[in-house]
């Protein structure tokens, strides 16, 4: 038997030394390899901060408004997003516009791949556009500013498409959420749906032991910070430090998750990691009165959804004003925008769903349950499934009476019943919710709510004393050049500079790598060292995350005592007794309002014919489902196609499902007894309208229980005979 075989110590000593030098000529090559993606990832990077509107979408655009040549001037332009040439756009189907959020990155994670926001729209057959913003800001912009551009480029949508059937659907992510939201509360008239991805929205809200980025405006003292960090920019403020705040959020992953994914396929990685890297390295800046606004109104303040955000003329924004369905995002996987901040504006807002219909505002939310704060943008999985169910049944969205919804989505198979009346893998439906399935997924006591009420009193006071006392030394001191300097030695960016081919020593690099590439070796899996190695990457993340949830734990006790303390709480004219409430009584005005138009509504009960007749039918019977399915709405829309004299506008139907929704929440038994009057003579027609609202009933799911019992009620005020309320809808049977 030979010395190296491997039932002898030797030859099992020779397979280890073996596989030792085979995972040491596998990692040194990798090693290499990872410093040229580096490498590449500072050339990337120089080149992309050179461009004049550097972003990263996918798309073709063309440029339809500049915002740099408005009367207000801003950084912000309005492009169409030109479609691939397999792709059919139908100009009949309202526009979808994509506004990015400038939060410290450049523009362009809303068409960063095919399978994005963008993507999926143009997919449904929705013309697109996007707005997008380059790496300054105008002198003197302001959010103000901003969103009067925004007012003007989305008119220019609509005057592009004046045969749309609908207004344009504004999707928002994260920062330009918000930003969309007090636009479409101040011109409600230019919205269609509003679809806000994870966007906050109520900035103190959240639950203990989760979501401490809340805590940081306190124990930093206040927005004093931010004044002092935009004075040292000359009156700009560097968004490379937002991103450094998304960064710390997940030390893990910063110090080594990325880092360790990219090393360990570094043959199959690069493309994807540089891919990602040129937009997350791409950072802009923002004018000092923008960011102080975002810091002091909203995170700090959270004056939004108190209504006490204010423009320039004393116009207050409340978003009781948006008339178009509100679409909301989020995900429990979000540490940057969790839940509770993405929803608890309702509780702020509303008492109960009645006050929401009173507005008549329909919102529709949906949770996800692990995806991070990015991939709400960026996941193809998520862009798929419920991006492109959005915009898939936006139609469905807006046609919703008003109310609260929670989207869900079920999985289409062969065995989904009336699959075919579904588009795309997922069949969505909007079921009937109330606010306290909001309350459930918690949210902050009385004493919390004190305690925010104080950090933002004490933040006021250090902002004031700052201004008074440093700010005009600082400024008196930093020059345009220094601001320059400071902001190129950013950690950030050096971390791109320093591996980038102007560093000589990379030269070195680049040709290692090429012979690297050359001469690549991989290690076998099943090599042992390679499974050592994951079980020491698994080590480091496990010791940084349990670091990061210590520093989070200290960081909440630290808020938690600070301003809980009633001495600090009566010093700063916050009662330590009180129960502050952000919620806000209705407006005088939309009361009286709203009397003349219940008084209005009941005094047209009597009035109509099939179709008010026929749509008060349905929602009666539909409603004891509690919920609403695509594939009803698809049905009815097919059933609208076939009868060309019973065609009316998406906007008129909107409105014919409103009233009639309103009618009969205002006096039930007055409008079903009414219908008999609605109805026309002729048992033909009648008969046909019932066959419809049975059609659509089934379209979703077998007709029985309650819904049965209702759709026999009406059959008898159609003056019908009782039908097979089971016979679930066919499609093809009705198209013949």
């Amino acid at each position: 038997m030979s010395l190296d075989s491997p039932q002898l110590p030797g030859g099992l000593m020779s397979g280890v030394v073996a596989k030792a030098v085979e995972y040491m000529v596998d990692a040194g090559q990798r090693s290499v390899l990872l410093l040229d993606i580096f490498r590449q990832r500072g050339d990337q990077y120089r080149e992309h901060v050179a461009q004049t509107a550097p972003h990263v979408l996918s798309y073709a655009a063309e440029l339809i408004l500049d915002g740099r040549t408005l009367e207000q001037p801003v950084n912000y332009a309005l492009v169409r997003i030109i479609p691939p040439k397999d792709v059919e756009i139908d100009l009949k189907r309202r526009p979808f516009v994509v506004v990015d959020p400038r939060a410290g990155h450049g523009p362009g994670i809303g068409g960063f791949k095919a399978d994005s926001e963008i993507g999926v729209a143009m997919k449904a057959g929705h013309p697109c556009y996007f707005i997008g913003f380059l790496p300054e800001p105008m002198p003197g912009q302001t959010i103000e500013r901003i969103a009067r551009a925004e007012a003007i480029f989305i008119e220019k949508v609509i005057e592009r498409h004046p045969k749309a059937d609908g207004k344009p659907c504004v999707i928002g992510n994260c920062q330009a959420g918000w930003a969309i939201m007090i636009l479409a509360s101040l011109r409600p008239e230019l919205f269609g749906p509003v679809i806000v991805a994870g966007a906050p929205l109520a900035y103190w809200a959240g639950v203990h032991g989760k979501y401490p980025m809340r805590y940081s405006g306190g124990l930093l003292g206040g927005s004093w910070l931010t004044a002092l960090s935009s004075d040292l920019g000359a009156g700009k403020f560097d968004g490379a430090w937002l991103v450094q705040n998304f960064e710390n959020q997940n030390p893990s992953n910063t110090l080594w998750t990325k880092q360790y994914n990219v090393y360990s396929k570094v043959d199959t990685e690069a493309d994807r990691y540089l891919e990602f890297e040129r937009w997350w390295g791409g950072h802009v800046n923002l004018n000092a009165e923008e960011i102080q606004f975002i810091v002091d109104e909203l995170f700090i303040g959270n004056n939004l959804a108190a209504g006490r955000v204010k423009l320039s003329d004393g116009t207050a924004v409340d978003l009781r004003n948006i008339r178009s369905p509100i679409v909301v995002f989020c995900s429990k996987g979000d540490n940057i925008t969790p839940p509770q901040q993405a929803l608890h504006w309702i509780l702020d807002l509303y008492a109960d769903v009645d006050e929401i219909r009173a507005h008549g505002q329909t919102i529709v939310y949906t949770v996800h349950e692990t995806v991070g704060h990015l991939g709400i943008f960026v996941s193809g999985g998520v862009a798929k499934k419920e991006h492109a169910e959005f915009s898939s049944n936006i139609d469905l969205i807006d046609v919703l009476p008003p109310g609260l919804y929670e989207a869900t989505f079920e999985a289409r198979g062969s065995d989904t019943f009336n699959d075919e009346l579904a588009v795309g893998q997922w069949v969505m439906r909007c079921e009937a919710r109330t606010l306290d399935d909001i309350r459930a997924m918690g949210g902050n006591s009385a004493e919390d709510e004190r305690r925010f009420e104080t950090a933002k009193r004490v933040s006021e006071i250090n902002l004031a004393a700052y201004q008074k006392y440093l700010q005009p030394w600082v400024k008196s001191m930093v020059t345009p050049q220094m601001a320059e300097m400071m902001r190129n030695w950013h950690p950030l960016r050096l971390q791109y500079e320093a591996f980038s081919s102007g560093n000589p020593w990379m030269k070195m690099v680049e040709t290692a790598a090429e012979k690297a590439r050359d001469e690549r070796k991989p290690a076998a899996k099943d090599n042992p060292f390679l499974a050592f190695q994951e079980q020491v990457s698994k080590q480091i993340v496990s010791s940084l995350d349990r670091w990061r949830d210590s520093q989070e734990a200290l960081s909440e006790a630290m808020f938690l005592a600070i301003y809980g303390s009633p001495a600090l709480q009566a010093a700063v004219g916050v009662d330590p007794e009180a129960a502050p409430s952000q919620r806000r009584d209705m407006d005088p005005k939309h009361r009286e309002f709203l009397q003349a138009r219940i008084a209005e509504l009941t005094s047209r009960i009597g009035s109509g014919g099939m179709r008010e007749a026929g749509i008060r039918a349905l929602l009666y019977v539909g409603s004891a489902r509690g919920m609403v399915d695509e594939r009803s709405l698809e049905a009815l829309r097919r059933l609208r196609q076939a009868d060309e004299a019973a065609r009316v506008t998406l906007a008129e139907f909107k409105m014919l499902v409103r009233e009639q929704f309103f009618m009969l929440l205002l006096d039930r038994e007055g409008a079903l007894a009414a219908i008999p009057k609605l109805l026309p003579d002729n048992m033909d027609e009648r008969r046909r309208a019932f066959t419809a609202i049975q059609d659509v009933l089934s379209a979703s799911a077998e007709i029985s229980g309650e819904v049965a019992r209702r759709l026999k009620q009406v059959a008898g005020l159609f003056g019908l005979e009782a039908h097979n309320n089971t016979v679930p809808f066919d499609p093809k049977a009705r198209a013949s």
